[in-house]
């Protein structure tokens, strides 16, 4: 069947009847004469909208019908039935891109096979960008610029872009005027639609789309993502390419801000302050080690301490802990160590080594205290902490437990 939407890919608004009402956990499915809200098919995803006000967020095809999935939450509030006269809206921006993204694919994959004989094995729609998954094992820039160029050529152009309906048997649908006759999904039955796009190509599709190529109003070819098996092209059409300039002006002027400089000096200081970065970063490391140094120099001068507390709130992080535990390794076997490491944010990070015996009897007070999560076993135990406040109530209660072991 050949539904309401796809004759009309522009018609907002139906009046028709319902056929069926199916219960489901969550809702119903309600199956119409006919419908505007597209089920998910040929890589594009389902339409949203509305039947008689009632919310459709699913429409999946079955055979010759359109199942619109209704949530409810009290089956009490539905009222539709079998032969009531129903008004369908369909949610015109989702729509909209949708069409835009699919004809826009089809523009893409027809030059590509075009201009370089390279084929499409599939594509995906996704929320922010789609792809087409290219039949190669690399594709050029210049390739893609070129592919870009016509594209937009066409859309200044407002290449038609026609749909014929054929029946099944139809010759024409296994003539050399169709580019590459792609599969329908199984579940497609009756005539089959035939999507032109004037003087590129003709090629069987299920899916929305415009009616001539300016409706796309532009293509912009992004990355190119190599996975195992996978060479994937991104790609924007239409009011995505605005989104995304819009994004992209709204993140220039933010970090015109933060650089203190032009757009066209982004590079420049971004890489100038990369390379202070490094450079603080190797600077503060050599900071921790001389402090880790220093600290164990102090414990060490009281060798018969039972319990040493080391805490940092300056940012300092495990560079100075490792540093401090290799240096007092050999010297504190018998010592109870709590270091905690942390910043203003008064989250970060505890460590509490010492003899086993000991720290079965303080790890749970300890990680109630600091609201911490760690692991550990034996002589060692670490973990994350969410309350760096509370260092100062361990502290106490590690005092405290030695002075009541040497009562």
């Amino acid at each position: 069947m050949v539904f309401k939407c796809q004759e009309d890919s522009f018609l907002r608004e139906f009046t028709t009847r319902v056929k069926s009402v199916q219960p489901d956990e969550k809702g119903v499915f309600v199956v119409c004469e006919d419908t505007i809200i597209f089920p998910e098919g040929g890589g594009q995803p389902c339409d949203h909208g509305k039947i008689n006000n009632f919310p459709v967020t699913n429409v999946i095809r079955k055979a010759g019908d359109a199942l619109h999935f209704i949530p409810l939450e009290n089956s009490s509030d539905f009222t539709l039935k079998e032969g009531d006269e129903v008004h369908q809206e369909v949610n015109w921006a989702r729509r909209q891109d949708h069409m835009q993204q699919h004809s826009g694919q089809h523009l893409i994959t027809a030059l590509f096979d075009r201009e370089f004989k390279i084929p499409t094995k599939s594509w995906w729609l996704g929320e922010r960008t789609s792809y087409v998954d290219l039949d190669a094992k690399d594709v050029t820039q210049e390739q893609i610029s070129h592919v870009e160029r016509i594209c937009n050529e066409l859309i200044a152009a407002a290449t038609p872009v026609r749909v014929d309906v054929y029946q099944p048997d139809d010759p024409i649908l296994q003539s050399d005027e169709l580019r590459a006759p792609r599969d329908l999904p199984d579940d497609v039955v009756g005539p089959i639609r035939v999507v032109t796009i004037e003087g590129v190509e003709s090629n069987r599709c299920c899916g929305t789309h415009v009616k001539h190529l300016g409706q796309l109003q532009a293509v912009k070819l992004l990355n190119l993502e190599k996975t195992k098996g996978k060479l994937m092209l991104h790609f924007l059409v239409g009011n995505r390419v605005l989104a995304k300039l819009g994004e992209a002006f709204e993140r220039e002027c933010q970090l015109n801000t933060i650089l203190n400089g032009a757009p066209d000096r982004h590079l420049e200081l971004a890489t100038k302050l990369q390379a202070s970065q490094k450079s603080s970063t190797k600077l503060l490391k050599s900071l921790a080690k001389e402090l880790a140094l220093y600290e164990a120099m102090l414990m060490k001068q009281n060798p018969e301490k039972r319990y040493y507390f080391v805490h940092r709130h300056d940012g300092i992080d495990q560079e100075f802990q490792n540093n401090f535990l290799r240096q007092v390794a050999e010297s504190c076997k018998e010592t109870v160590l709590f270091i905690t490491l942390g910043d203003d944010s008064n989250k970060g990070s505890f460590l509490l080594q010492g003899p086993p015996e000991v720290l079965k009897d303080l790890y749970d007070e300890i990680c109630k205290k600091l609201d911490a999560k760690g692991n550990g076993k034996g002589n060692r135990f670490q973990g994350k902490v969410n309350n760096l406040k509370g260092t100062k109530d361990c502290d106490k209660l590690i005092i405290n437990y030695f002075s009541a072991k040497s009562q």
